[in-house]
């Protein structure tokens, strides 16, 4: 039976939400912009602000001019010395910046090379571009390692425990396939997945499990496919050791629904419109499906701890998730 998630709080945001920080405890974050009048502004790049919020109540903790700004590619997470650290775009390329998590006060910023995706982690972030994946140490802001191979093209990272896996195509074959890298030195340590795939939609990852959502057809194929889940353990350094798969939507509709995964503590949410479906990630035995409302509208989402925050384009919501 599906029934609503019960709603923690829900604010509105002064501006644009772009990105979204959430941690196991404390403050949640969330940047954004101010948008120019009539849209138009003469630079790639909207200066970013950030705003903390009171994990329990919303109460707005403060706000802050952020070094980051609006544009091609964003990421945000917690850093190891109370910091809240975000990476993207700024008038001269791109940085990562990290913000005091109590006050909002800048501790530093660097410019990085440009990406797509950045996962942050306290003591490596990881972004990708499509002709390379760097490694960053977080608190120094240095990037300490690249992996690029000639004939290869790189889509979405994730992180399992010591290893990053990221997700590319075979640019000879056009398939696709997951690679496993060492998330301290960026050392290949071996195909997690061969490229044997026709396109692979999203990954999301804990410390023992990798579950993506594959498709039938390769992108250049158009028109309708199958999507189908599959989870991968991912211990021992090795390859993908299979757990499960489930068809989540096939040819038989004329539009496949937005579908969305992230793991969290073992569990699988899966996002279909405004429902979200909550798996074991081990077994994919069902564990609930709840309403969020806004979720079919959202910009960003993340779930840590049983919280999940909601970020739609000017709101954003905390709702409370089932243990």
């Amino acid at each position: 039976m599906t029934r609503t998630a019960r709603r923690r709080w829900s604010r509105e945001f002064s501006g644009e939400i772009d990105g979204i920080a959430l941690g196991d405890h404390g403050p949640v974050f969330l940047h954004g912009y101010d948008p120019p009048a009539g849209g138009k502004w003469i630079d790639d790049v909207i200066p970013g602000k950030l705003v903390a919020y009171d994990r329990h109540s919303g109460d707005e903790l403060w706000r802050s001019p952020c070094e980051v700004g609006y544009g091609r590619g964003f990421g945000s997470g917690l850093g190891e010395e109370d910091d809240v650290v975000v990476l993207g775009p700024c008038v001269s390329g791109h940085r990562i910046a990290r913000m005091s998590r109590s006050t909002g006060e800048l501790i530093g910023a660097r410019e990085i090379e440009p990406f797509d995706q950045a996962l942050v982690f306290g003591d490596t972030s990881i972004t990708v571009a499509s002709h390379r994946v760097n490694g960053i140490a977080t608190s120094p802001m240095i990037e300490v390692w690249t992996h690029a191979v000639d004939g290869e093209r790189y889509h979405i990272a994730g992180r399992s425990g010591a290893s990053v896996l990221v997700t590319y195509t075979d640019l000879n074959r056009r398939t696709q396939g997951v690679h496993r890298l060492d998330v301290a030195s960026g050392d290949y340590a071996g195909p997690f997945l061969e490229a044997d795939l026709p396109v692979i939609h999203d990954l999301s990852c804990d410390d023992h499990l990798a579950v993506l959502l594959l498709g039938s057809r390769p992108l250049r194929a158009g028109g309708p496919e199958a999507l189908t889940v599959a989870a991968f353990g991912t211990e021992g350094g090795g390859e993908a050791r299979p757990l499960w798969q489930r068809v989540v939507a096939n040819d038989s509709i004329d539009e496949l629904p937005d579908v969305s995964i992230l793991v969290d503590s073992g569990k699988l949410y899966v996002t279909r419109g405004a429902i979200l479906e909550v798996w074991d990630g081990l077994s994919a035995r069902p564990l609930g499906e709840l309403t969020l409302p806004g979720l079919d509208e959202r910009v960003a989402w993340s779930v840590r701890q049983g919280a999940a925050l909601l970020a739609e384009e000017t709101r954003a919501s905390i709702f409370e998730l089932p243990a």
